[in-house]
């Protein structure tokens, strides 16, 4: 039914839909890892690397998007990836600009700052070792985090029964 290269090159697409897909996932139980002040002390994500973060997750979610839908209707059109691009981008800058003002009474403030507190954060950041895995807390979880992991993972579900179906269908030949 299929020839070697064919099949090949079925399969690399697949995988490379999927390794696309996966990726944003990654990068956030990554993020919340950099965050999890138990496991890394003061070695911790600021709030700006944070925000960075969070701007490079939502650019690897809008490529994937895209790479999903691309997958799933290989006749969209060049015009329809730019549309779908640039309404994330800007939903983006959007969320972006709404958490900037709603935490921004807090951007502003720094921690007193002095030649004493800076050498006191250089000595503990070089002391600094984890604890051992049993002596770690279980992680702690919000109600927003929860809610955004919930999307996150109908997102995951929903994107790899697409591209699933998507392979299953062009294996099949129809």
């Amino acid at each position: 039914m299929f020839g070697g290269d064919t099949l090949l090159g079925l399969l690399t697409n697949a995988v490379q839909t999927l390794a696309g897909v996966l990726l944003p996932s990654a990068t956030v139980f990554l993020l919340l890892l950099c965050n999890d002040k138990a496991v890394l002390g003061p070695w911790v994500n600021g709030r700006w690397l944070n925000l960075f973060t969070g701007a490079v997750i939502w650019a690897l979610v809008m490529l994937s998007l895209i790479l999903t839908a691309a997958t799933v209707f290989p006749a969209m059109t060049g015009r329809a990836i730019l549309v779908v691009l640039g309404s994330g981008t800007a939903v983006g800058a959007i969320g972006f600009g709404v958490f900037a003002c709603l935490r921004g009474g807090k951007a502003g403030r720094t921690t007193p700052d002095g030649p004493a507190l800076r050498t006191y954060l250089r000595a503990a950041k070089a002391a600094w070792r984890m604890p051992p895995l049993e002596a770690l807390p279980a992680p702690t979880i919000g109600l927003s985090q929860r809610i955004w992991m919930g999307v996150l993972r109908a997102y995951l579900i929903a994107a790899v029964v697409l591209v699933i179906v998507k392979v299953v269908q062009v294996a099949a030949g129809s």
